[in-house]
């Protein structure tokens, strides 16, 4: 996230919280203040705390996050700063989270200055009060935010100078082939590749399992040098849910399934961007594999930093759909190159 610690802090609001008159009580009507608690993960594999090396990624530390407040969880996608300390977060149930990432040497330890806040559509009102709901998918072009909605298929940019998370959501134009995706399959990741790599200027806006007639992922590319639909090979039953550019230019697309047999499984693929165009059907190996063996759980976010010691951390965040059998858990890993 290009968006620097100290303008979040500057952004952030002041007003104390005002008392929320959601309908529903895991969505956020009003700025507030909350308190998360975090218990560390001290090992990926809980079988064996020595096992920190998962293809391509080295277990760093992870945390387990709960809150009192009610509005809190279903964290869908998530973006930090450069540091890899500020964050904003969003909630499928059209919330914004931010706060700060608390750290001892290498390891997390907790989460501060934490704030739920609403996502405001155009009007200015709770984009929930229009139905909008999944808000999935989140990208960051300087101090412009993009969000995905799933089930309506529509894209909303945020322009965060003009309030942080108070600022009003502007939809965004968008192929018409977008409003014939699923709507529960729909638009689940979004990158904004910067300057000074391929498709510079371009938000790619990938599917869930919005599928090609060859079965394929539906992806398009949006603005930029060349817009157009392209397709991500679908293998395994894997379905997306999102995505993070590299500064080396590759595209890592973060997958998961779910069976009754087999439970839950998620991996992690490495697409190079210069293979991506439109009409093109690309694919990149898996560099990560995990399942219910080790600590995951539904997970939905993933991003990317480079610490001052050069290691490209990747961090992820899960969504519990607010339910009490599933954790909402913050993980980091060292990309192993």
């Amino acid at each position: 996230m290009v968006l620097g610690p100290e303008r979040a802090l500057a952004q952030s609001a002041t007003r104390p919280p005002a008392k929320s008159t959601a309908v529903d009580e895991h969505s956020v009507n009003a700025p507030a203040s909350i308190e998360v608690k975090a218990r560390p993960i001290p090992a990926f594999d809980p079988h064996d705390h020595s096992h920190v090396r998962f293809g391509s990624l080295e277990y760093r530390s992870g945390l387990v996050l709960t809150s009192s407040f009610p509005g809190f969880g279903g964290l869908s996608g998530i973006r930090l700063d450069a540091k890899g300390e500020r964050f904003i977060a969003l909630s499928d149930r059209g919330s914004w989270f931010t706060g700060r990432i608390l750290y001892s040497g290498r390891a997390m330890t907790g989460l501060d200055d934490v704030e739920a806040a609403p996502m405001l559509g155009p009007d200015g009102q709770p984009i929930t009060a229009r139905g909008w709901f999944d808000s999935e998918s989140i990208a960051l072009d300087g101090s412009f935010v993009y969000v995905g909605l799933e089930r309506v298929n529509l894209v909303l940019r945020f322009d965060f100078t003009k309030g942080f998370t108070r600022s009003r959501g502007e939809v965004v134009p968008m192929p018409p082939a977008v409003k014939k995706l699923p709507n529960n399959r729909g638009l689940e990741a979004l990158v904004f590749v910067p300057k000074g790599l391929p498709l510079a200027g371009t938000l790619i806006a990938m599917s869930e399992r919005g599928l090609d007639r060859d079965g394929n992922l539906i992806a398009f590319l949006v603005g930029g040098p060349s817009s157009g639909q392209f397709g991500i090979r679908r293998s395994e039953n894997f379905d997306i849910s999102d995505a993070v550019l590299l500064p080396s230019g590759d595209l890592l697309v973060l997958e998961r399934k779910f069976s009754l047999l087999s439970g839950v499984g998620i991996r992690i693929r490495r697409i190079p961007l210069a293979t991506i165009a439109p009409g093109a059907l690309v694919d990149g190996p898996a560099i990560f594999n995990a399942d219910l063996g080790q600590e995951i759980d539904n997970m939905e976010g993933i991003d990317a930093h480079v610490t001052a010691e050069g290691d490209t951390v990747l961090t992820m965040v899960s969504d519990d759909n607010f339910s009490l059998i599933q954790r909402t858990l913050l993980l980091q890993f060292t990309l192993v190159e």
